[in-house]
């Protein structure tokens, strides 16, 4: 299909003379970038496992929207001109892989524009395909631990890409990945319980009125609602969504229902004038995205990551435009593919912060009982609180010792950047394959 790729990968500690990590791909600085201990490449080795971490939308960027916005060891400044550290990166824990998936997505393209015309099916057989090829650039990783992990709409690609991988596993008789976990973050798991959820959480937080609650749960069939096929939804059910998301509006944070909004037009005529555009709402930069996107489209920026060689008639966004994805794919149920990968007893995490109405917690933390109750798994951690620095981090539970939900007190539905300490230390849980604990005694993220 002629696909061109971009990944980055952080790394933990500087290499000097280590073989098996090409030259032509180290991203040697970027501009505005505080001094660091560690190596990027674009296209590290310590003994630490490898991550691979892949952003949802579908069509929304894991370089750009996770690296160097999220749970990466930069974030962009306020001007979007340079890069500040993030003292809680996952590559304190991970070697970290963010791959912009599918292409068309951020600076990845492909020379064939039936290539955008894509899907669920397709998505993890070129991820499958992407990983094959990338272990032969880096041959080091090979034998090293590999988990997967995203969130929002990654709830599909995650339990896809493993199960490409497991039969990838079965018939291969060369080269095995050495698959350890699966972790998503608010995913996108069916949608006719994952919408459910959203209304519920819109009327529990004082969103949408009783009246309107009330006419979604007597008029709207959700055991036979399919996105973007209107004809199986009443008329009835429909204004009362529209209702719903017309009240709940653009002013109000639907990804973290306690953060500010960041006023597009305002911040980017302030990136424009060089000014500092960051808002800060609860500790939180909820402009990151258009500082990120600006920080994106600098010139000097696309050279020192080796990326738009082929000068793309288009701008870097955070989620893409020239992407046709199926809207058919989001009423996947992914229910079966998690159970298989657990049937392979590989443990799967999924986690969801306590803020996020787009995908709430109620609705994954059912899903994830009734996956249990069909493996006829049994309860091995009950329900309660885990602690972080003395304090609740959130609340979780575990069945037949492979499969874990968890919340993040306080974060929204990008866990990472709105929980930064408490989302490490969920993660160095996951890739070092411990429990969350369930007292207040000191633990060591790093």
């Amino acid at each position: 299909m002629g696909l061109c790729w971009f990944s980055v990968v952080l790394i933990v500690l500087v290499l000097v003379g280590v073989e098996g990590y090409p030259v032509e791909d180290l991203v040697v600085s970027l501009p505005g970038q505080p001094q660091v201990g560690f190596k990027q490449y674009a296209g590290q080795p310590d003994k630490k496992p490898l991550a691979l971490w892949l952003t949802g939308g579908p069509g929304c960027s894991s370089v750009g929207g996770s690296a160097f916005t999220k749970l990466g060891p930069f974030y962009p400044r306020g001007d979007g001109r340079g890069l500040q550290k993030n003292p809680s990166s996952w590559n304190i824990a991970s070697n970290l892989l963010f791959v912009d998936s599918p292409a068309g997505v951020g600076w990845s393209y492909s020379n064939t524009s039936s290539d955008y015309n894509t899907g669920d099916a397709s998505t993890a057989k070129d991820m499958h395909t992407f990983l094959l090829k990338w272990y032969e650039k880096f041959p080091a990783f090979k034998s090293r631990e590999l988990f997967l992990a995203g969130e929002s709409y990654a709830g599909h690609y995650i339990p896809q890409l493993a199960n490409a991988i497991l039969d990838h596993n079965k018939y291969s008789t060369g080269f095995k990945f050495n698959l350890k976990g699966v972790a998503i973050g608010n995913p996108l798991l069916r949608l006719d319980r994952d919408i459910t959820a959203r209304y519920d959480y819109f009327w529990s937080h004082g969103m949408i009125s009783d009246e309107i609650h009330l006419t979604i749960m007597n008029e709207c069939d959700f055991d036979n609602y399919e996105f973007a096929s209107p004809h199986n939804v009443s008329v009835a059910c429909n204004n009362a969504l529209a209702a719903a998301n017309s009240i709940v509006g653009p002013y109000g944070n639907i990804y973290d229902v306690i953060l500010d909004v960041c006023y597009p037009s305002i911040a980017e005529q302030e990136l424009r004038l060089g000014k500092v555009a960051s808002k800060i709402s609860v500790g939180v930069d909820v402009c990151m995205a258009y500082e990120g996107q600006f920080y994106f489209n600098l010139p000097e920026v696309q050279k020192a990551i080796h990326a738009n060689r082929t000068n793309l008639p288009y701008s870097w966004t955070l989620c893409s435009n020239v992407l046709n994805y199926s809207q058919a794919d989001v009423n996947i149920n992914m229910l079966p593919f998690l159970a298989r990968i657990v049937k392979n007893h590989i443990p799967v995490w999924v986690f969801s912060g306590d803020q996020d109405s787009v995908v709430p917690l109620s609705g994954s933390r059912t899903l994830i009982r009734e996956l249990a109750l069909d493996l006829k798994f049994q309860i091995t951690v009950p329900y309660g609180a885990w602690f972080h620095k003395g304090q609740v981090g959130g609340w979780a539970t575990e069945y037949g010792n492979l499969l874990t939900f968890a919340t993040v007190r306080g974060a929204g539905h990008l866990v990472a950047p709105t929980q930064p300490s408490r989302a490490l230390h969920l993660f160095s849980s996951f890739v070092r394959d411990r429990r969350l604990p369930n007292t207040t005694r000191p633990s060591i993220d790093g």
